[in-house]
């Protein structure tokens, strides 16, 4: 029988009926493996007893974070936008007595490093500036293998599980129907998700402190973020937290200027870094360590395994022990930064892991990434990832396979290859896991210690200077303005309340809501369905640190006064003093800060004796928030008068309290300073013609920010 033809729309609407099928938003179900099995705990890993390890047997975790790490390619899932160098550590005193880590045993030796700083939420395109942890991972080249010390710019963590990481990527990346908004958390998924998971108030703290967002990053601190183990030639285990200190000191821009440079130079951190290199101001770090005896793992008011804690400084001093400089740039971005494959499993003899259930999650996830990204289990042998120390074993061939294998054996236990390669003893540097007895019961749970959520988010918020507070106030106003749903508003508010009652009335009067008096029951959200909800109440715990100077930017003894590498701006015009220009640029020079000569066109511009000065930039290139500092040198005419472009520079410039110079009074006249010039010690006038006055003004950069110019919240 002859079917009957088709209308053309009959095509279109069986497709959309095909398509209709395949759509689900979960409403009014349970949730279900990708197999159609009930999931009765969606929260925690299974583990060998509730602080024991993650077990291999949980398939539901596996299938989970399998999902998750190859749902993009070809870009990281997170900490898809990056910027790489190549350097050295250097050991400073030898950790015989805590590790064997052959690289940690004799000081003045270097090891090769590649060290990849990135941002978290963006696409590889996104800005340098978004408001976002920054990733710091370090690679060692080292003569045992390849140890990789992956951690981030923030030494804790949103979650306590590594159960709970893919719906932490999935709430901050842009909201799948409308794929907005790129490289930001202030959206509804985002603190939907913050505010039914109270662990995360310590890093959300953090988080909207200046530390998201660096002045450069060559000024910040960087942390390994989970507590491993040293282990020595004697088999003694020391708990250890590793830090990376900058030699610059820790510094941020404020958020008005993140948003502007965002738009001038998206590329600012990753220029900034290129630069520094290529001019021989060598970024530099010096790592620490903070190492508690086995002993003492639960002296302490917090659980060491919870990822969401730091050890305060004044309980564990932080040990210096090395240095690390970045010299070289590389030489393919793609071949290198983009390639180049981290892994916290990559250790050496000498270090361990603990038990830190989001750390047993990763040590799966990162190689099941590279597997998706790099599309071969042969990504070890890109050479950005190629071990120094030599490399044999029976892995054969597989997808892009470099390495060619003589010989007929590739199998162990074999006789006819002579048994090689041999297995290594321990003494001779075979790796071998530290002992740690388990005697517990098989269950998905966690432990009690991990339940207080405020704690430490309340030592971080008391531990900020008033300007620090006042940012991290605006900061959440911010965030939560984007919100639309006015219950996620409340929420949070109600988990800042039990940070500091202060802080959440604050953020409340800009939303112009009122803060909760009770908590929501929705905050037991965060559990799996079966577990018993009064042990994990989130509670706050009294605390022998109630401050730490080591947590605030402004008091922490990284605050370094040098200026070098920082970019000032000289605002100049035809018939500039040229005498001026060139003492102040040769004294800023010797300190080693980088000056630009701003203009209203490029090319050049006459002095007022007739020579000529080259422009670096014009007003249309430059703008004063990817500066330091501003300097106004005198000239025949009264160069602000005529250039409201200069007026607008110097006015932003004092808004975001940075140093202003200017060689008279009159040239500042017609900004919004007026008369205040002298009220805050950074503004610098040069109106004797004092000989002090180019060391006036680099004390001044000294300074970096004058914050009394900030009004209050």
């Amino acid at each position: 029988m002859k079917k009957a033809n088709k209308h053309p729309g009959d095509f279109e609407n069986q497709k959309q009926q095909d398509l209709e099928v395949n759509k689900s938003d979960g409403t009014g179900q349970f949730m279900t493996t990708d197999q159609g099995l009930k999931i009765n705990d969606d929260t925690n890993s299974l583990k060998a007893g509730e602080r024991g390890p993650s077990l291999l047997e949980d398939f539901i975790l596996r299938e989970k974070i399998t999902h998750f790490d190859h749902e993009r390619i070809p870009e990281r899932i997170v900490h898809a936008r990056g910027s790489a160098a190549h350097g050295f550590f250097e050991l400073f005193q030898s950790m015989e007595k805590y590790t064997k880590a052959g690289f940690l045993q004799d000081p003045g030796i270097k090891t090769p490093v590649f060290t990849r700083f990135s941002t978290v939420a963006g696409s590889r395109g996104s800005t340098d500036l978004a408001r976002d942890v920054r990733g710091f991972a370090v690679k060692f080249y080292t003569q045992e293998g390849n140890y990789d010390l992956v951690g981030n710019n923030i030494p804790i963590f949103f979650i306590q599980d590594s159960m709970k990481f893919p719906d932490l990527v999935h709430a901050v990346k842009p909201e799948p129907h409308n794929e907005m908004p790129q490289a930001g958390s202030a959206h509804d998924t985002f603190w939907d998700f913050i505010s039914l998971m109270p662990e995360s108030m310590h890093m959300i703290m953090w988080a909207m402190s200046d530390r998201a967002i660096p002045r450069s990053l060559r000024m910040m601190e960087g942390f390994g973020i989970h507590t491993f183990r040293f282990v020595n030639k004697e088999n003694q285990s020391h708990f250890v937290k590793f830090h990376w200190k900058p030699k610059l000191g820790t510094h941020a821009v404020v958020w008005d200027e993140a948003q502007k440079i965002s738009g001038k130079n998206s590329d600012f951190h990753r220029q900034d870094l290129w630069e520094a290199i290529e001019s021989g101001q060598f970024p530099e770090w010096e790592l620490g360590v903070q190492l508690i005896p086995e002993a003492d793992e639960h002296k302490f008011d917090f659980d060491l395994l919870d990822p969401t804690k730091i050890v305060p400084e004044e309980l564990v001093p932080v040990t210096i022990i090395g240095r690390m400089v970045l010299d070289r740039n590389p030489d393919n971005f793609f071949a290198e930064t983009e390639q180049v494959a981290f892994h916290p499993g990559h250790i050496v003899p000498g270090i361990d892991f603990t038990n830190d259930p989001l750390l047993q999650g990763r040590l799966f996830s990162y190689t099941d990434t590279q597997l998706s990204r790099l599309g071969s289990p042969n990504f070890h042998e890109i050479p950005i990832n190629r071990t120094i120390a030599p490399m044999h074993n029976n892995q054969r061939d597989g997808h892009m396979r470099q390495e060619i294998n003589v010989g007929r054996v590739s199998y162990h236990p074999n006789s006819l290859g002579g048994g090689c390669p041999f297995q290594a003893k321990i003494e001779e540097g075979g790796f071998s896991s530290f002992n740690e007895r388990i005697d517990a019961q098989k269950v998905r749970d966690r432990s009690e210690s991990f339940s207080d959520h405020f704690s430490q988010a309340t030592l971080f918020f008391n531990s900020q200077t008033q300007v620090e507070k006042n940012h991290i106030i605006k900061a959440l106003r911010f965030e939560l303005g984007k919100v639309e749903t006015v219950a996620i508003r409340l929420r949070v508010l109600g988990l800042l309340s039990q940070v500091d009652k202060t802080l959440a009335n604050k953020v409340a009067e800009g939303l112009g809501l009122k803060v909760p008096a009770t908590l929501e029951k929705p905050i037991n959200q965060g559990v799996g369905a079966n577990a018993d909800k009064k042990k994990h109440e989130p509670k706050k715990v009294t605390q022998k640190v109630t401050s730490s100077d080591a947590l605030s930017m402004l008091k922490n003894k990284t605050l370094s006064k040098t200026i070098v590498t920082r970019q000032v701006a000289f605002l100049c015009g035809n018939g500039v003093n040229g005498d001026s220009v060139t003492t102040l640029k040769n004294a800023l020079k010797k300190e080693g800060a980088c000056i630009k000569i701003i203009a209203p066109h490029l090319g050049s511009i006459k002095t007022a004796d007739g020579s000529e000065i080259t422009v670096d930039q014009s007003f249309l290139i430059a703008s004063s928030v990817l500066f330091d500092a501003v300097y106004v040198p005198e000239g025949k005419a009264n160069f602000m008068e005529s250039t409201p472009e200069a007026i607008e520079f110097v006015n932003e410039a004092y808004k975001h309290c940075k140093v202003i110079g200017a060689d008279i009074p009159e040239m500042l006249e017609r900004t919004n300073m007026k008369r205040k010039m002298d009220s805050d010690g950074g503004v610098v006038i040069n109106d004797d013609k004092s000989k002090n006055f180019a060391q006036s003004f680099i004390n001044a950069m000294g300074h970096h920010r004058f914050w009394s110019r900030e009004a209050d919240v």
